[in-house]
């Protein structure tokens, strides 16, 4: 039987792998995968742990509404991320991140 903890598992190495791959890449659209990583990893605990203690009513309707709100600003930030990176290539022509200090206004 799957419990919480599983979930509580899977979450955690999803949300490490992820901070490993935002810590360690270089290339810009490497370290917005990784943030997407742990952003799901969230949402994962969210999901898992509303379901599993759903006795109370308020906690069971955030685990469910949050993860929206969590899938909307990740999709913002993805935009801007994208925009960023498109600004640094058309500057550079690298997606570098150590060459991100010319965006400096």
């Amino acid at each position: 039987m799957i419990t919480v903890w599983h979930y509580a598992i899977l979450s955690a190495l999803l949300f490490v792998i992820g901070l490993y791959g935002a810590l360690t890449r270089r290339n810009a659209i490497s370290v917005l995968m990784s943030v997407e990583l742990m952003f799901n990893a969230a949402n994962i605990n969210f999901v898992a742990f509303s379901y599993y203690f759903k006795n109370e009513n308020v906690a069971f309707l955030a685990g469910q509404v949050f993860p929206l709100f969590v899938i909307a600003i990740a999709a913002s930030e993805v935009t801007v991320g994208l925009a960023l990176a498109l600004a640094l290539y058309r500057n550079r022509s690298v997606v570098n991140l150590d060459s991100a200090d010319i965006l400096r206004g």
